[in-house]
């Protein structure tokens, strides 16, 4: 990675930072009605301040900013020619229209249900698809689970001030390590993931808490297709001398292991209820730890500890050049030790009566 390549690639994160925070400002400034989300509609947030909800809009104008500069400032950078990418490309606009429409109209569910699933076949169509079984069809419909499941999951996720951002950003590092090792700076991948960070850390400026502004459906449904098709390409195919199906397993489990953990312990405890996991409510992870008593800026910060933390440990195992079972064994108990903790932390009674009275008091007020 010689000079010129890193000034290019600092001036493209830094345009991406610059023009996120420019873009997201002037929505603000602007912003009366058009956006706002808790006026009068039925989408449950843990924070019932109606807030304009432009960060996704911000997200995909530098989304098209990075494909547009790309060309021009990296060789090789070639969107024509290559159907993936032109895949990625068509998916990531359908889910952002997906969500754009929902934020609109406050669509039924499944209208997005249906778009996820396009968003899925487009992608498998065009060659993105999760290479993990000798069976082709048996590929395309882990695909399409992956695909529809991380997106339902980072909009589940989007529940609470800096969260889904600091965790989509997690994940984006963890894919920007992989491609690190494997030394693949001059790619799309690459460039995307950087200006990607970028628009995020950009809209995380807003998005601390307290919170000038939300994402809306508009940025979690393409965060969510946007790390669903880089995960595909650079997770789950990811390939060295020597790799083993657990190790391709573990590592998306590794660098989306928040999300996950909270979609897999609301669904199970929703579904223990008697109640649909698709209807929105104040039950997630995030939301039980502040009723223990952490503020929402500490809840956030426990989201960036455990991505920290999982991407140290992604890190070394992208280091290990001879994989065994007792590999495996190690990383999957870390994940499964983040997993039952958060699931843990939803279970009021293991906490006492300060867990009970929290939850509420906070549900009165909301």
């Amino acid at each position: 990675m010689n000079n010129e390549f890193v000034i290019k690639v600092s001036l493209l994160f830094l345009a991406a930072l610059g023009f996120s925070i420019l873009i997201n400002r002037i929505f603000l400034k602007f912003s009366k009605n058009l956006g706002i989300r808790n006026i009068d509609d039925k989408v449950i947030r843990w924070n019932t301040t109606s807030k304009p909800a432009f960060g996704g809009i911000s997200f995909f104008i530098v989304f098209l900013l990075v494909l547009t500069v790309g060309p021009y400032l990296f060789n090789g950078f070639l969107l024509a020619s290559n159907l993936k990418l032109i895949g990625i490309l068509i998916a990531c606009a359908v889910g952002f229209l997906i969500g754009l429409t929902d934020d609109a109209y406050n669509t039924n569910p499944a209208f997005k249900s249906i778009g996820q699933a396009l968003c899925a076949i487009i992608l498998i169509t065009t060659g993105n698809s999760i290479d993990v079984f000798d069976i082709n069809w048996i590929n395309y419909i882990f695909t399409f689970i992956w695909v529809v499941g991380l997106m339902n999951s980072i909009n589940m996720l989007d529940n609470m001030d800096g969260v889904t951002t600091i965790a989509s950003i997690s994940s984006l590092v963890a894919m920007l390590l992989v491609l690190v090792i494997f030394q693949e700076f001059q790619t799309f991948y690459f460039i995307l993931i950087i200006g990607l960070i970028g628009a995020l850390l950009g809209f995380l400026f807003f998005n601390w808490n307290p919170s000038k502004m939300y994402m809306g459906d508009t940025g979690s449904q393409f965060l969510g297709i946007s790390l669903a098709a880089l995960s595909i390409n650079i997770l789950w195919n990811y390939t060295d001398q020597g790799t083993v199906e657990s190790k391709q397993f573990l590592l998306p489990l590794l660098a989306f292991l928040v999300p996950i953990s909270d979609t897999t312990t609301v669904v199970i405890n929703r579904l223990s209820r008697g109640t649909s996991p698709f209807v929105g409510g104040k039950d997630h992870t995030t939301h039980h730890l502040s009723y223990l008593g952490f503020s929402d800026q500490s809840v956030a910060l426990i989201v960036l500890g455990i991505g920290l933390i999982s991407n140290v440990i992604l890190l070394i195992a992208l280091t290990i050049e001879k994989w065994s079972h007792l590999f495996t064994i190690l990383f999957s108990i870390y994940a499964i030790l983040i997993l039952v903790s958060l699931f843990l932390v939803t279970k009021p009674h293991l906490f006492g009566k300060r867990h009970d009275a929290k939850e509420r008091s906070i549900k009165k007020t909301a």
